[in-house]
This record gives structure tokens, C-alpha cells and sequence, in this order.
């Protein structure tokens, strides 16, 4: 099992929803699965997790949050190579558009992409949305 952290930010609360779900999924295999927003972490102490689990929504035309995410990523971004990294967050427009970049930036880093995709809910997770972030907190803290 891996040394795995769930880092998230939220808004509005949808993705934090979804970082409590995604956590109680990781602690069912993983209990020393960490948890941190992403102001409470450098991009620096996050590499030295093996298994990440990263969250944020959709901001403005289907990017991630400007102000601390980004900056955040594109730090971890260049660090995350042969590591495992799960991906989830919420949107309230658009397709996805987001969650498709982001993936696409995970893989050419050369990270593996847990489920080769990421966890998606429009506006507050559902019932279904929030079961979908348990198993991929299982699913990648298991790895």
C-alpha cells in the first residue's frame, strides 16, 4: 500500500463533499490516507506521496481554480512522474472539458491515472457521484 494524500479546493462545498467521500473510500484500505486542502500542503511535501488524489472544480471557461490550484499543479506537475494520481471535482456548465485537460496534462507528466479518468459531479454530488468518489478513494489507495 502507498503513502497517499487526498488535496483538494472547493468553493462552493460541491468538491469538498466529494474529498470527504473520495476520503472515507481511501480510509477503508488505506487508514493513514492524509488529507489536506491545498493551502495546507506545498507542491514539495505533496511529491513525497506515492498516490495522490487531487480535487477541484471547473472555473470559469473549464479551467482549474487561477488563485492557489493552478499554481499548486503546475509546481506538483513536473514532480509527478511513475506516481499514481486520481482525479476528481465538480462543474456547473460545460462538458468537461477540465477534467479532460487535466487528465491530459496527469498523463504527459507521466503519472498513471487511476480508472484512466477522473470523478465528475455537476453542481452538489448526488448519491451516485459521491459512491463514485468512495471507489476512487479505494481504488487508488489500495494501489
Amino acid at each position: 500500500m502507498s503513502k497517499t494524500a487526498i488535496i483538494y479546493w472547493s468553493g462552493t462545498g460541491n468538491t469538498e463533499a466529494m474529498a470527504e467521500a473520495v476520503l472515507d473510500g481511501a480510509k477503508e484500505v488505506n487508514p493513514d490516507t492524509k488529507f489536506f486542502t491545498v493551502s495546507e500542503i506545498t507542491a514539495d511535501e505533496a511529491a513525497g506521496y506515492d498516490t495522490l488524489i487531487l480535487g477541484c472544480p471547473a472555473m470559469g471557461a473549464e479551467v482549474l481554480e487561477e488563485e492557489e490550484f493552478e499554481p499548486f499543479f503546475t509546481e506538483l506537475e513536473g514532480k509527478i512522474s511513475g506516481k499514481n494520481i486520481a482525479l476528481f471535482g465538480s462543474y456547473g456548465w460545460g462538458d468537461g472539458e477540465w477534467m479532460r485537460n487535466w487528465e491530459e496534462r496527469v498523463t504527459s507528466a507521466g503519472a498513471n491515472l487511476v480508472n484512466g479518468e477522473g470523478v465528475m459531479a455537476n453542481e452538489e454530488p448526488d448519491d451516485e457521484a459521491k459512491e463514485n468518489c468512495k471507489k476512487l478513494g479505494r481504488d487508488a489507495a489500495a494501489l
